[in-house]
């Protein structure tokens, strides 16, 4: 099995000007063994999808706060279709997400969806999962 680290690049999409659970859950990541590259505020969905390929990350995950979250994912994961990776790259979304939207998401391809609330101690393990599963189908 592939046992380099898995790299997560953590983006806040959109206008959501609110960066602090982006950043406990960089730190979170961090702590349990993962590389972590964080975008910063306010990126575009084209600004995260070419981080994602120049950092060769296993996962993406967006935090997001604004309600926007479907019409964002759906731009990332249309961008990482069109660069290739959409394969090679897990996408996850945090934030303020209702019940209702999880299954639109889930349809979009995205792996797993952490509402505000989900224990810090659930994400990593979640994350580590997901791409180990994806690393040995490859």
């Amino acid at each position: 099995m592939d046992a380099r680290a898995i790299r997560v690049l953590v983006a806040k999409p959109g206008l959501d000007g609110h960066d602090r659970g982006a950043k406990v859950i960089a730190y979170a990541l961090r702590d349990a063994g993962m590389e972590v590259v964080y975008t910063g505020l306010r990126r575009s969905s084209e600004e995260i999808v070419k981080a994602a390929v120049d950092e060769d990350v296993d996962a993406v995950g967006l935090s997001i706060l604004s309600g926007s979250h479907v019409a964002l994912t759906e731009k990332v994961i249309a961008g990482l279709k069109a660069a290739g990776c959409n394969d090679d790259i897990a996408v996850f979304v945090g934030g303020t997400i209702p019940p209702r939207d999880i299954e639109p998401l889930e349809r979009l391809g995205v792996a797993a969806v952490f509402p505000t609330g989900t224990p810090l101690s659930e994400i990593a393990p979640k994350i580590r999962e997901i791409v180990l599963d994806r690393r040995s189908r490859a």
